[in-house]
């Protein structure tokens, strides 16, 4: 989920988290503080701090109510936080603890040196590692290229198109484009609640094909079969299957075809 493409839901979707740590590890004192119960909860907030990312870094802060805060500072000011409890109003208590380093890396004039990663693709080396998964960690698997071919054969799971929805959470699709939709992407396997709360998501699955005529979907996934039963709802954003994989799957379709 993208801050950037919807700031509201992700505000929603990250408190929601954050109720439920509260709600299993901590306990309620008589002030209302919370209590922690030997289970600490580091936080790692994104780095996009400026204009609605900054906005948005806030009213985490605000709401989460943090004991430490930990800001890393660079030798250009002008990219920094502002010094200090910089989300609390004036007036507001501040008990956070707040530390500020500089980067580690800087050249011989002091500045700052910012390491610049490909995000893309630390987003789909943690895709390929969460789908490594689905097979046991004693079988040989070096290379992502023996990842994609392991599952391509690998037999999906089916599950029923009459024991789900589907919900997608930027965009509204056409209902007869929904399925279409789906194809070869990535979902959130999700059991709805019967309360208020938001769903419960359990982990993602590859769509890897749909029969219609049997009314079902083909998915891969991590996820038990005990815990995949009771799945009924699924989640699509914009979590993309990585390239690498896809290649290799279109090559496998070319060789059967």
């Amino acid at each position: 989920m993208s801050s950037k493409r919807d700031p509201t839901i992700y505000l929603t979707y990250i408190c929601s988290l954050y109720d439920h740590y509260v709600k299993e590890n901590c306990i309620n004192d008589k002030t209302e503080n919370h209590a922690y119960a030997g289970m600490p909860l580091v936080i790692n907030t994104p780095g996009w701090v400026k204009g609605t990312g900054y906005d948005v870094l806030v009213k985490l802060l605000k709401y989460m109510a943090p004991t430490h805060v930990v800001k890393i500072q660079i030798s250009a000011k002008s990219k920094n936080l502002p010094a200090g409890a910089f989300w609390l109003s004036d007036g507001d208590s501040n008990n956070a603890t707040i530390v500020e380093i500089n980067a580690a890396l800087q050249d011989h004039l002091k500045r700052s040196i910012l390491v610049q990663k490909d995000a893309r693709l630390l987003r789909d080396m943690r895709v390929i590692a969460y789908f490594r998964q689905c097979f046991p960690s004693d079988m040989t698997i070096s290379t992502i290229k023996e990842l994609a071919h392991a599952l391509a054969a690998h037999p999906p799971y089916e599950i029923s198109i009459s024991s789900i929805k589907i919900k997608h959470l930027h965009c509204q699709i056409p209902a007869s484009e929904i399925f279409y939709s789906l194809n070869a992407t990535i979902v959130g396997l999700a059991i709805s609640s019967l309360s208020k709360e938001l769903p419960q998501c359990v982990g993602l699955g590859i769509v890897r094909g749909i029969d219609t005529l049997r009314g079902v979907l083909h998915v891969i996934t991590p996820v038990p079969p005990q815990t995949l039963a009771n799945v009924d709802l699924l989640l699509q954003g914009y979590i993309q299957i990585p390239t690498s994989l896809l290649q290799v799957h279109v090559l496998l379709e070319k060789i059967i075809s």
